[in-house]
């Protein structure tokens, strides 16, 4: 492939992906001024992905849509039901609960305050949520398919590795995608995986990445929150690939091989336009590689094979969203 033809590719996918995740159409603009809330998850701002792209969504609603809007910082799970009441109580009328273990206690706040729109990353409600509650999910296993294609095609040790942070379910759906897309593209290869316990605790999880690359791995895949950067971090001190989670990571160093990209920004964005616009709905909402919501993220300058994994990479999502590829889900 060209240079030439291969830079239209990229430019191509890029709009398609504007297209598909962001609507600034005077249609979406609310009629009239919105407040909107985050409560972050126990890693606070600065984990340089899953929480701060909550903050990004909510920064995203004010420029767009002239919104208000504060985040909440949770420093333990004590913290939950008070900023979620506070949230409702301050007159937000739309609040994102940011993770999975708040789940449970946005339910309960739904319950407390209905006139107040909930939404949670990470945990669906099906048919048992409140009414004014919003699960927001993903196919986190299709992401972690093309990180794993990723890493089995940048690896010269034919050994890669997994750090998660605890097994809630979009880290495991992580794992093992990561895990079917490296087996799928390189024939014998190892893939270490184990948990931290910890999505705080940087320490923990650079010490798993530097016992799996002494055992061989030279690519590791961290889907730990701020955690997961003490991993990255390992990667980059043993002079071996990482690869990122949630946001594109690219911007830590050209050790970031690339990243399984999920966007959590877009989905609070789109649920502080719904409230906003009178088009909100209660029950989940499902972001994939087929409708944007997840993709992979630049692919590091330093990597001698950048433009055939990029083809590569593309024609895995095309299969993923064609349903041609089904990554498993544990």
């Amino acid at each position: 492939m060209s240079v030439r033809k291969g830079a239209i590719g990229v430019i191509a996918l890029a709009v398609l992906l504007v297209t598909l995740l962001v609507t600034t159409s005077a249609t979406a603009r609310p009629t009239g001024s919105i407040k909107a809330a985050a409560v972050t998850d126990i890693g606070g701002l600065g984990d340089k992905g899953f929480n701060d792209l909550c903050k990004k969504g909510i920064d995203t609603a004010k420029v767009q849509l002239g919104a208000s809007g504060r985040v909440y910082i949770s420093k333990s799970a004590g913290d939950y039901i008070p900023n979620l009441s506070s949230a409702a109580r301050g007159g937000y009328q739309a609040v994102v609960a940011c993770g999975f273990l708040i789940g449970a206690d946005t339910l309960k706040a739904a319950k407390r305050f209905p006139q107040t729109k909930f939404a949670t990353i990470d945990y669906g409600y099906g048919t048992k949520g409140a009414k004014n509650l919003r699960g927001l999910v993903f196919a986190e296993q299709e992401a972690g398919y093309l990180a794993g294609v990723a890493a089995a095609f940048a690896s010269k040790s034919n050994s890669v590795s997994f750090v998660g942070g605890q097994a809630v379910p979009a880290v495991v759906k992580f794992r093992a995608g990561y895990i079917a897309g490296a087996k799928a593209t390189k024939k014998g290869i190892k893939v270490a995986a184990g948990y931290s316990e910890s999505f705080t605790d940087q320490a923990k999880c650079k010490e798993m990445a530097l016992n799996q690359m002494a055992a061989g791995s030279d690519v590791v895949f961290a889907a730990a929150g701020l955690c997961g950067l003490g991993a990255l971090q390992a990667a980059k001190e043993e002079g071996n690939w990482g690869v990122g989670v949630d946001s594109d990571q690219a911007f830590l160093a050209t050790h970031i091989l690339t990243s399984a990209v999920k966007r959590v920004d877009v989905a609070v964005f789109r649920t502080v336009r719904d409230v906003g616009n009178g088009s909100f709905k209660a029950g989940d909402s499902l972001f994939n590689v087929k409708n944007g919501g997840l993709t992979y993220g630049k692919i590091s300058s330093k990597f001698s094979k950048a433009a055939a994994l990029r083809t590569k990479l593309n024609k895995v999502a095309k299969d993923i969203a064609a349903g041609k590829i089904k990554p498993p889900t544990k």
